[in-house]
């Protein structure tokens, strides 16, 4: 769940991964390299910059654009980091709160992002709670600095920072713990021509009919950088409680997006229902959060769809909605579902069956805006045909992470080498195995 109640050291750096299955490989070279292991349950993205935020934005590290960092949200206070921006471009920064998965959480508890000026004056704020499940899972909440002509504050070029907290570490089963947290950061450049401020006045805002046909096995990832490509059709996975899968869906322009979720039958004998038992969340190419749906769960199939969103448009970010202003650029649109460990108590540990239905429409032909510049990551806010190649066959086209994460392991060469072949090895075996089988889940 989101709410946004604002306005709309060393090591080397690794970019935002747009299409990485090569992550459970990567974090093989990390552990050689003797950095820190990444959590069982999230996998974060490899070969990412390891900093520290500060208690006091007089000593916080700078973030660049394009580039992936891991750090450390204590369980009190705030931490800060520091953006040095022109002042012609979006600059996007999100934080990926990751949670010990086994801990307690509380319903409001989550992640808060901001961006600040140098006086302290909010450019933009956004917080993504654990909702009603109260149950510890990933989640991600983006904040921008945003060139407008309609806006006074934040337009100008020069230092920005970034604070990071808790959204309620004092409430009713909050976690003690420190939590990690993946950041990343993209930069949007202006349009080659001024547009108009005006959000679209219409669009179809009815709830399509979800897709029929069979379920194809199509097996989830375990965070952002891992997360699986899907298109349009029926999709099959098993959810044990406890855990989250990560899927990502291309959207281009003038496209609208829907999805529904259905948890299958249970084959124990437990009873009981959980009211909150699974949670989908859709989160937009910069992990700004968009929509979501709870679904109860009683041992018998159950199903939720997100809200009906609009098409994928730029002039969407002038919208005074949150749902609407988030579907402001095509790329990946995430989807991320947990099951509550609750579910386990009446109805077993055991996986329980889970059923994305995913429904792309196109309307009418539109081309993406007129950029002046590149983005950073380039084409995160476009769709490419390796993007559509990966939806079609579950899996990313690119093996640039692993290498990326050699490069900067700071392994000896012989070690590396040794290491290396050990990659090649699992992402040839990988290669050769369909992710239609229903047998494959990746390492």
């Amino acid at each position: 769940m989101s709410a946004r109640p604002g306005a709309a050291a060393a090591g080397a750096p690794e970019a935002v991964s747009r299409a990485s299955g090569n992550a459970g490989a990567t974090e093989a070279l990390r552990a050689a390299s003797g950095a820190p292991k990444a959590s069982e349950e999230y996998a974060f993205t490899g070969g990412a910059q390891r900093i520290d935020g500060a208690g006091s934005t007089a000593d916080a590290v700078r973030l660049e654009a394009g580039r992936t960092y891991r750090s450390t949200l204590p369980a009190s206070g705030r931490i800060h980091y520091r953006l040095e921006l022109d002042a012609g471009s979006n600059v996007y920064v999100s934080a990926t709160a990751v949670p010990p998965g086994r801990g307690s959480a509380a319903v409001i508890d989550g992640v808060k992002v901001s961006v600040q000026d140098t006086d302290g004056r909010s450019c933009d704020v956004d917080t993504t709670t654990f909702g009603a499940a109260a149950s510890p899972h990933p989640v991600a909440a983006s904040a921008v600095r945003e060139i407008s002509p309609g806006k006074t504050l934040c337009q100008d070029a020069g230092t920005y920072y970034v604070t990071v907290e808790r959204a309620d570490p004092d409430g009713k089963g909050a976690s003690p713990d420190a939590w990690e947290l993946e950041l990343t950061i993209a930069s949007e450049p202006r349009l080659e021509r001024t547009e108009g401020t005006t959000a679209p006045e219409e669009w179809n805002s009815a709830s399509p009919q979800p897709v029929t046909g069979e379920a194809r096995r199509r097996a989830g990832g375990v965070g952002f950088a891992e997360a699986t490509p899907l298109g349009e059709g029926v999709w099959r996975d098993d959810i044990r409680p406890g855990r989250t899968l990560f899927y990502k869906v291309p959207v281009d322009w003038g496209q609208q997006f829907h999805a529904t979720a259905e948890l299958g039958s249970s084959s124990s004998d437990g009873t009981g229902f959980v009211p909150a038992a699974l949670d989908l969340d859709l989160y937009n190419p910069v992990r700004g959060h968009v929509a979501d749906v709870g679904i109860g769960y009683d041992g018998r199939q159950k199903s939720g769809s997100l809200p009906s969103l609009p098409h994928v448009a730029y002039a969407n970010r002038h919208a005074t909605g949150a749902q609407v202003g988030a579907m402001r650029f095509a790329g990946s649109y995430y989807l991320v579902a947990h099951l509550t460990a609750e579910v386990a108590d009446d109805f077993g540990d055991g996986p329980v069956p889970l059923k994305l239905r995913v429904r792309v429409i196109s309307g009418a032909a539109q081309d993406g805006p007129e950029y002046a510049g590149e983005s950073v990551p380039a084409d995160i806010f476009a769709v490419t045909a390796q993007d559509r190649e990966a939806a079609a066959r579950g899996r990313s086209t690119g093996d640039g992470t692993a290498m990326t994460a050699l490069a900067v392991g700071g392994i000896g060469t012989g070690s590396a080498l040794l290491v290396g072949l050990a990659v090649w090895t699992v992402a040839a075996r990988r290669r050769t195995v369909s992710q239609d089988d229903p047998g494959v889940r990746p390492a």
